[in-house]
This record gives C-alpha cells, structure tokens and sequence, in this order.
C-alpha cells in the first residue's frame, strides 16, 4: 500500500464538476478497496480479525464517501456493492458451461461402505494386490445449496444453481451479499481469465438459531432446518432479503476453467486444486484432508461421525474423491456420476416418544398422508411434533397404533418419519386406524387405485388443498399456455380467496388482479390478455390441463383423437376408454372416476361457459401409425421445426418420445448442439437422424443414419 495515503482521513473530497476523477483519488479508492477486502478476508475466511468491527466500519464508509464522490469509480467488485438492492421478475435460467454432476451416494453408512468404495477403485485401476493404497481427499459432505460462481478476468460475473445439473438459475445478486465469497480474486497468484468455483452455500448452526428468533418475533414464518433456510435465502427475488440472512460458503470444486494450454493452472492433484482455491481467498472446509487407502477412509468417516453434532455447520456425511487428476480422468463416469468420487452418508438419528394419534394431511396433488400426532421431541437438532406414517400399508406394516411408543427418524436428516413402535405390551385394546372414505377438506370420494399404495382425493377440480396445485398445472405451457399466472401470484389468488375454482380465473377483473403485490396494471392486464387468448386451445390441452391422474400430455392427445368430442370421453365406459391407444386398466379407470364426480363436471362446464373452447370432431378412424411401437430421442435445435413441433408429428405417427437414451432407443433425432444424448447414442449404437432423416422415417421411409448435424 502506498505510504503517502491517509486511509483514515476524514471527509472525501468534493467532486469536479466536471472531468475524471483525480490519479490521487483513484489510487485512494484502490488501497481503500485493497484494504477492506484484506480484512474480510481475515474476518470471514480465516477467522482471525486483526482489526476491530468500528475500525473497518470507518474505512468502509470512507470508501463510500469516495464512490458517492466520484460514482465513475464504482465497479461491480467494489465492497460497497455486496447489497444491490436489486428485485428481480423471475430468476433466469443458465446453461451450465460444464454440467453439475451429482455423486453417488454409498448405500452402506457403516465402514464397510468406505471399503467397498475402496475396492472398486482399486479394481477400476487395474491396482496389484500389494500396489501402494490409493491417494483420496476426505471432505464433509455439507447439507446446504450447491453453486456454480463464474469470475472472468477476476471478477465475479455470474451465480448460478445447480437446477437440473444441465440448466440451473442465476442468483448473482444474492450471492454478492454473502461476504465469504469474494468479489474479486487477487491479482499475481496466477488466477486464469475464466474460472468456475463450485461449492456449497449454507447456514451456520448458531445464525439459524438467531434467524429463526428474529422471525418469530416478527411475526414471521419459522424455518425448518438451515438447508431450507439457505436455499430460500438465495432463491429470493429481492436481493435486500438475502442481506439480511446469515449465509456462508465453502469451495470444493471447479466448472469451466481456462485450460492450461492457455494458460490456465496445472494442477496436479485435487488437494492442491483446493489449496489453490483458498489462497485465492475462497473458504476450504478445515476437515479437509488427505486420506491413504481403506483404512484412512474409514477413520476419517468415524472421526467427523463424531464430531458432527459439534460442528457449527450440518454435514449428513462424508465424501471421497481420489486425489490425483490423472486417475479421475483414468476412471471417468457411469451414467451422470463420476466414478471417482462417492457421498458416504451417515445412519439417521432416531428418538422414542409417544404416538398420540393419526391426523390426515391432503398434499396439493390430493394424496392423503396419514401424519402421526407425537410428544415433541428433539431429533437431530429439531424437535419434531409430527411425523409421516406414509400410507395404510406402511401403518399395518409398523403395526403401530395410538397410544403407542414409536421410534422416528429424520429421514435423510430433513423429513421425519415414523420407523415402528417400541416393544412391549398395550395397556388396552387399541382398534387399527383406516383411510376415511371421503377427502376430510372437501368431502369428495377418496379412491385407492388399483396396484398402488397411497389413497387419493378425487375433488382435483374442487378440494382447496389441491386449488393451488390445479390452477399451476391448468395454466402451465403445455396445458392452457396462460403466461404470467406463476406461484407467486397463484399464491395471493389463492390466500385471498379471489379464486377459488378454475373458472374464476376467468371472470378475474382489472382492479383485482392490479391491486395485488407486485402487479402494476400493465403487469395485471398482460394477465388478462394471456387468459383471454387461452380460452381458444385444443381438446387435447384442455384435457391435459384438468390434472386428471395418469393422463400426461400423450394420453391426452390419444384421447382427443380417439373420441373427438369431450362428451365422448367423459360418458366413456372403462371399457371404451381401454380401446384407446396406450390406456390401460389404471388409466381407464382414473379416467372414468374423474368425470364421475358431478363437481368435476360441473366446473368443465364453468369453464365453457367462460368462453373455453376448441374445434371437435367425430371420433377419427385409427389410421395406420408407421413408428408404433418404436421409441425416438430429441436433442439439440432442428433447421426448421419446434422440438414440440417435431415432438407432436413423432407422436402422431406412433413413436413414444422419450427423454433419454437407452439400448431400446430405435432412433435419435438430433440438431445443432446436441448434447450428451447424441453421445450416448453413439456410444450404444442407436442410429442417428437429423431432421430430413426424421420427415423421412415420417413419410414411411426408414433413412440411413445420418451424421448429426453439429454446431
């Protein structure tokens, strides 16, 4: 740092008029920034302040003084910028530029799993049997959110969710706010221009406790456990609400990283790789360690076994990974998961208490779970007052009754559950508990069919507790396609009694739609207009639309093309509908209850009186189908046609679409930028097509395989 500069002085200069900033200010600016990043380095990272809390609070505001000075100054690195305030409409979605793959986790929590692991490796390495052992990294497996943080040119860019492994949302401007992630990284210790830094956000212990007081005396909701506290925090819209929440982070990874051939780092091992990671200033979990063969694995494993209720952090397990590069890239992937590394998890802590009785919770897709009434009781940190039993056979299974003292357990840490009940004698003659005959919310039919487990209301169009969950899937794209109608405003619908059928979306007025939160009344009269131009649809949409269960969106269209008309369908015997392409006893018969339910009729017709309509025919004559039977994979973008477009024509001549690869995949139709399925398909030998080759299979002409097209 400059020794002529006075960090510490007291008002910053007035701005020019006009003109840049001076050198000597800009300088200021940059020690000043220098300064406050050593410190939280040192306060969040390393947890060795050398600075009282008062101390960077002057400096930091110093800074601001400066940047409000000379707003030219600002970059998005500055610390002034952790908490932007901004309030997002949606979050986006990101592409990964290198997929989030999960790790398999080790069935076996007991030390035997940490051996088998071993084992594997060392026959996928060809290993002698008296080769040295081979060289892991021993890691704490953190219950939190995984992310993905890009820095370009040193700089972070962009934060984004794992998702789906493949696409995951951008959460950036909550992630600012979390002070253990840097900004910046620091310059001259070889940080190449593009790098992902993958890791773990989470909660602490002690600021959950903390969060969850200030909640309560807010009047707000409680979390239930600090994953879900976290992973609420960074999805969160507003940026100042993520602020507010004490979220941590630790590294142990990397995405996309500038190769080493461009002059990105080589490393060698994956502990130097960590190593690397926090001299750049990211945290590295302290447990981290290297870990020689089976045996060092296992006490590892036993070791934070121990020391995990202790830990200011949850972990539900371990994992493993070998430490050598080379030998990762040697060892390779099995389906999605590396074979290289593996989540050896811990037994679920389990507690005794006293079952008080059987309450029944209807979910939002209107499955009735019985839930046991218990004597609260502290399981892995939480005290639970109430436990899934699943369904009816689970019950008779546990042979649990009221009354009863029952083991429960926080299935993975998180869900609890009832495992069985304690032995020993009944004071009395307990009577087993059975499924009610009618849904305890609306009154309708509640129906187990045949072959399954669990007991289902058959009110979807008319139960309260499935209304949120049927107005979501009604408007969905590929139902009624009503855009804007998402969960949040479903929700205050929903809460505020303004909508309590499907049909009342549709007498829903400008006023209001525009005095609920968020909604402007540009924003309420896009609504509007999205719900005036569903009305015209398809037989097929609106059939899917209705929920009914077990018609996904090509039922639906084998149904719209085998009857034509609605009234057909809904008059349909069980044994009329088994007539139908793909429909078999369990579909028939959810089906027939579905519009045997004189409410679910009724609010069909609502919903035609509104103005919901489409054109109908008579029922068609099943044409010959040329790809019946066979199976066909999308990927990648067509020349020409929507992959819905191409998805409906496959479908139309027979093929079952899948979305993903398999030996009994009978072709791939592949555009530009396929992926992973196009070299799966290569790798199993399925023929390949791109979409000439796809219109001509269509026509009745099985093509060559064709080279997809790449790009």
């Amino acid at each position: 740092m400059n020794d002529n500069l006075d960090l510490f002085s007291g008002a910053a200069p007035a701005a020019p008029e006009s003109g840049a900033a001076p050198d000597k200010v800009l300088a200021k600016v940059q020690a000043l920034r220098a300064q406050l990043n050593q410190w939280a380095h040192e306060y969040y990272v390393l947890d060795t302040p050398t600075v009282p809390d008062g101390e960077y609070d002057r400096v930091f505001q110093q800074l601001q003084a400066l940047e409000g000075a000379y707003p030219e100054l600002v970059t998005p690195d500055s610390p002034t910028q952790r908490v932007i305030g901004a309030v997002l409409d949606g979050l986006m979605p990101v592409r990964h530029a290198v997929p989030m793959l999960s790790i398999r986790t080790e069935t076996d929590n007991e030390a035997t799993g940490a051996e088998a692991f071993d084992a594997r490796i060392r026959k996928e390495l060809e290993l002698a049997e008296g080769a040295p052992p081979v060289e892991y990294v021993a890691e704490p497996k953190f219950d939190g959110l995984a992310m993905n943080l890009r820095y370009e040119n040193g700089r972070l860019v962009q934060a984004t969710t794992r998702g789906d492994g493949e696409v995951g949302e951008d959460v950036t401007h909550n992630i600012r706010t979390i002070r253990k992630i840097p900004l910046s990284l620091p310059e001259g210790k070889g940080v190449p221009p593009v790098v992902e830094v993958r890791g773990e956000v989470y909660m602490g212990r002690a600021d959950f406790v903390r969060l969850n007081e200030r909640q309560q005396a807010a009047g707000g909701k409680r979390f239930a456990n600090p994953r879900n506290a976290a992973a609420g925090s960074v999805r969160q819209l507003d940026s100042g609400i993520a602020a507010q929440r004490p979220l941590s982070f630790f590294a142990y990874g990397l995405g996309e990283i500038t190769p080493a051939a461009q002059g990105g780092p080589d490393f060698g091992t994956h502990y130097a790789m960590l190593q690397t990671l926090r001299d750049w200033g990211f945290p590295v979990a302290p447990q981290v360690c290297i870990a020689k063969g089976a045996a060092e694995l296992v006490a590892f494993h036993q070791r934070m076994g121990a020391e995990r209720a202790t830990l200011p952090y949850e972990i539900d397990g371990v994992v493993y990974k070998v430490n050598s590069l080379a030998q990762q890239r040697q060892l390779g992937f099995v389906s999605r998961e590396p074979r290289w590394a593996v989540a050896h998890k811990y037994p679920a802590e389990e507690m005794p208490t006293r079952m008080e009785g059987i309450d029944i919770q209807v979910g939002r897709t209107g499955k009735l779970t019985p839930v046991a009434r218990l004597a609260p009781v502290a399981v892995g940190g939480v005290i639970v007052t109430n436990a899934t039993l699943h369904n009816l056979f689970e019950i008779r299974k546990k042979r649990v009754r009221t009354g009863d003292t029952v083991v429960v357990r926080r299935a993975g840490d998180v869900i609890p559950e009832v495992v069985g009940r304690v032995p020993g004698d009944r004071p009395a003659y307990v009577p087993n508990f059975r499924m009610p005959a009618a849904c305890p919310i609306c009154g309708s039919a509640v129906s187990r069919p045949k072959g399954e487990a669990n007991h289902r209301c058959t009110g979807g169009l008319f139960c309260p507790a499935q209304r949120k969950e049927a107005i979501l899937h009604f408007a969905a794209r590929r139902a009624m396609d009503i855009e804007g109608l998402g969960d949040k405003l479903v929700d205050q619908l929903v809460d505020g009694h303004v909508v309590r059928t499907l049909p009342d979306l549709y007498r829903l007025g400008l006023v209001a739609l525009a005095s609920l939160d968020r909604m402007a009344e540009k924003s309420a009269q896009n609504v509007l207009d999205a719900l005036e131009k569903s009305k015209k649809t398809t037989l097929a949409r609106f059939l899917f639309g209705l929920g009914i269960r077990q018609v996904g969106e090509s039922t639906a269209k084998d149904l719209a093309r085998h009857f034509g008309q609605l009234e057909a369908i809904m008059d349909a015997s069980v044994e009329q509908l088994l007539q139908v392409r793909d429909v078999g006893p369990i579909v028939a018969e959810s089906i027939h209850t579905f519009f045997a339910q004189p409410h679910n009729r009724e609010v069909v017709e609502q919903l035609r009186a509104c103005g919901v309509h489409w054109e109908e025919g008579a029922a068609r004559e099943q044409t010959a189908q040329p790809l019946a039977g066979m199976t066909v994979v999308l990927t990648g973008t067509l020349p020409t046609l929507g992959r819905d477009q191409a998805k409906e024509m496959l479908e139309a001549a027979g093929a079952k679409v899948s979305g993903s690869v398999s030996k009994k995949t009978s072709y791939v139709v592949a555009g530009a930028e396929a992926g992973s399925k196009l070299a799966k398909a290569e790798e199993l030998g399925v023929p390949v097509l791109d979409e000439a080759g796809m219109l001509a299979l269509l026509a009745g002409d099985p093509p060559a395989a064709a080279a997809a097209e790449q790009g």
